[in-house]
């Protein structure tokens, strides 16, 4: 069992940032892609971004292009998210995802092709 762990979240202006991180332990990191994804209230949960398991393909949504950034440390075992020029529509709880079966291609963005989840931290942008 792949245990993930967030921290980073909190409470920050329009146009300020953030970083996630998540912590991976109990399997080979490595051999997980990773990604995350996000929850606002009353919403479903929505992908963020992936990254495969040697780090080297990314993938994100169209909405945060451009202003995040995913990134891996393979000796550290964690995952993080780098977030820019934060929007009021950025609040949501963000859950970082373990899948085995895409640890190459980084390609999965559905919430059930991912078997392992941490608890999720709070991100709150404020207008």
């Amino acid at each position: 069992q792949l245990h993930l762990v967030e921290s980073g979240g909190g409470l920050v202006q329009a146009g300020g940032s953030l970083r996630l991180s998540c912590g991976a332990s109990g399997q080979t990191f490595s051999n997980y892609a990773m990604a995350w994804f996000r929850q606002a209230s009353g919403k479903e949960r929505e992908f963020v971004a992936a990254i495969s398991g040697g780090g080297t393909i990314r993938k994100y949504a169209d909405s945060v292009k451009g202003r995040f950034t995913i990134s891996r440390d393979n000796v550290e075992n964690t995952v993080n998210l780098q977030m820019h020029s934060l929007k009021p529509d950025d609040t949501a709880v963000y859950y970082c995802a373990a899948d085995i079966f895409t640890r190459r291609t980084a390609q999965a963005t559905g919430v059930t092709q991912y078997e392992h989840w941490g608890q999720g931290t709070q991100v709150t942008v404020s207008s």
